[in-house]
């Protein structure tokens, strides 16, 4: 069955990379051939997700407004491209080219000073390639008297090889500007410039140029990174020569109870006191099997956007493809969720087999539809381009209803068919063992914060450059350091998963399996405090619908990697176990 679950995964890749593979034919221009430009969204620079529509401001309109077609990773990140009256026909130059003239009333000068206030940035689009303005600009020298500059000339370069565009940038120094004051009205002329110049670099890789990591940076954050594989492969080094002589130390004493004969009676104690009672299934089999059916969906969805990410298939600013990917892997892996849980369900000796499937198909999914329902609710109320028209929404529900829906309905039913008796080395005694007093600091939440704190100091680092693409404007494009760091949560998850569970069974407390999954998946209460800190510290976003959106998805996205690092340190506990029970005498 491993088979059957390795090869739907390898046709989750293929799919995913057909939907995502695109045709640079369309990328071929004659000279003076008409280039579609296209003006996107304007927002504040300091709040990403609060984006508008770019004639929201008074700039002056086309005469009929055309969007340009979008794919759903561009809707579900909120691009609004419209059709400008800007002309940039291929390989033409020219000066001060007239885009319009007209008349800024008072409310207008008014918008554009608040827009400049708040730092509002506009994105438009030539040939798929992004090219991003501050909209004007603000002297705050004087705090009395602020004043306000509008950019009514933007000179353009373009860098092409032979037929194709390779880059459009904002030569910001000739850049002119005109005075907002408090007018009633004023005349405005927009101009703009094009300066067109060959070069060498490859189309394939034309992208490459929107990177923002320096030679210095890379540096050192491979340094950091490899600091923390390091410290990660001493710990684990550490916990598992500790684990071992402890283990051995164990057999050794159980041995030699087993062999005393001057005595009529001996007492076990320690974990193999509980040989009895170790197997004993965890309350809700239902929420336990649906979490860990869906933790090894969680798993197979990583491993895939990170294999895709290593064949180049997220470049920046490529019109929200992981999004697809994402939707895309999640419908088509829903069969390895049904799979697991029903097998464990099975396993457990659960009979209410409909709800499992409904369970496993919904725990995850219905957190997710009330966070969109909120912050698209805000996002309507603010008039944003975030918020999702109604035909996106049916369209994703509809994937996941004609085709991930279905999925884990079949990997249930093959799950439960195809299941294994659960094998378990010790035979669970009828009555369960009462657990003796445990002190304070051995409980389940000082279990948390260790488990949690050390996987989390494994990846920090890495957490701040993934916030600042995530939720500001940088980009990340380092998926090799990406999925190094993936490898080292998940294996500190295991080591530390895995001790503490042994320090529970010596402890002669029997319900290890809600609580190795809790202390697996503890790592997200760490990363969910970091995003306050990162929120109120770091960064500078504001406002009611920025931080609707970034504590809501920050909220799911811990979510979705408390049932993925869950079920690891869950599973790791299990072989564990089963390991030493296995190896042990007992009556």
């Amino acid at each position: 069955m491993r088979l059957q679950i390795l090869s739907i995964y390898l046709i989750c890749i293929i799919l995913s990379s057909i939907v995502l593979v695109e045709s640079s034919n369309k990328h071929h221009f004659k000279e003076n051939d008409e280039v579609p430009f296209y003006v996107n969204n304007v927002g504040p620079y300091s709040n990403p997700t609060e984006t508008y529509e770019f004639y929201t401001l008074p700039f002056c309109k086309p005469s009929s407004i055309s969007y340009k077609k979008t794919k759903l990773g561009e809707i579900l990140q909120g691009d609004s491209a419209v059709l400008s009256d800007y002309q940039f026909p291929f390989k033409s130059s020219f000066e001060n080219k007239q885009l319009c003239e007209y008349t800024l009333k008072k409310e207008d000068i008014e918008k554009f000073k608040k827009a400049i206030g708040e730092y509002y940035y506009a994105e438009m689009i030539y040939d798929d390639l992004p090219i991003f303005s501050f909209v004007g600009t603000v002297d705050d020298s004087d705090p009395i008297n602020i004043r306000y500059y509008l950019y009514n000339h933007i000179p353009f370069e373009f860098d092409y090889n032979g037929d194709q565009v390779i880059r459009v940038n904002i030569d910001t120094e000739h850049i002119k500007v005109i005075e907002l004051s408090d007018q009633d009205e004023i005349t405005l002329k927009l101009t703009y410039s094009a300066k067109w110049q060959p070069t060498e670099h490859q189309f394939s890789k034309r992208m490459d140029l929107y990177e923002e990591f320096f030679t210095k940076e890379l540096e050192i954050h491979w340094l950091s990174v490899m600091n923390s594989f390091f410290l990660v492969v001493l710990l684990t080094a550490f916990l598992a020569i500790m684990i071992m002589k402890i283990l051995k130390n164990d057999y050794s004493r159980y041995s030699k109870t087993d062999e005393e004969e001057d005595s009529d009676y001996q007492e076990d104690y320690g974990w193999k006191l509980i040989h009895g009672d170790v197997f004993r299934f965890p309350p809700y089999k239902n929420v336990f099997s649906a979490f860990y059916g869906i933790g090894w969906q969680f798993i197979s969805i990583v491993c895939g956007i990170l294999a895709l990410s290593l064949f180049g298939m997220f470049y920046p600013n490529n019109g929200g493809n992981m999004y697809t990917a994402g939707i895309v892997l999640y419908a088509l892996t829903s069969g390895i969720s049904g799979y697991q849980s029903a097998k464990m369900y099975k396993n457990m000796g659960g009979n209410k087999w409909a709800w499992n499937i409904v369970l496993t198909a919904t725990v995850f999914v219905a957190p997710l539809f009330i966070v969109v329902i909120l912050s698209n609710t805000v996002a309507i109320t603010w008039h944003s381009t975030v918020a999702l028209p109604i035909l996106t929404m049916i369209e994703v529900i509809t994937i996941w209803l004609f085709v991930g829906f279905p999925l884990t309905v079949v990997g249930g039913i093959a799950g439960r068919r195809l299941s294994e008796n659960f094998d378990a080395p010790c035979r669970t005694k009828n009555f369960p063992r009462e657990v003796p007093p445990i002190q304070w600091y051995r409980r389940l939440p000082c279990q948390i914060l260790i488990a949690g704190f050390l996987p989390f100091s494994a990846i920090y680092i890495e957490l701040f450059y993934i916030f600042n693409s995530v939720w500001g404007h940088s980009t990340y494009t380092l998926y090799g350091i990406l999925c190094l760091v993936f490898l080292i949560l998940i294996n500190v998850t295991v080591c530390i998963t895995v001790a503490l569970t042994y320090f529970q069974l010596s402890m002669e407390d029997h319900k290890w399996w809600w609580n190795s999954f809790i202390n697996g998946g503890s790592t997200v209460v760490f990363i969910y405090m970091y995003s306050i800190y990162y929120y109120y510290y770091i960064s500078h976003m504001y406002g009611l619908l920025q931080a609707t959106f970034y504590f809501t998805y920050m909220l799911i996205v811990c979510f979705f990697f408390f049932i993925l690092l869950g079920t690891v340190g869950f599973y790791s506990s299990l072989i564990f176990v089963k390991r030493i029970y296995r190896n042990l005498k007992s009556d």
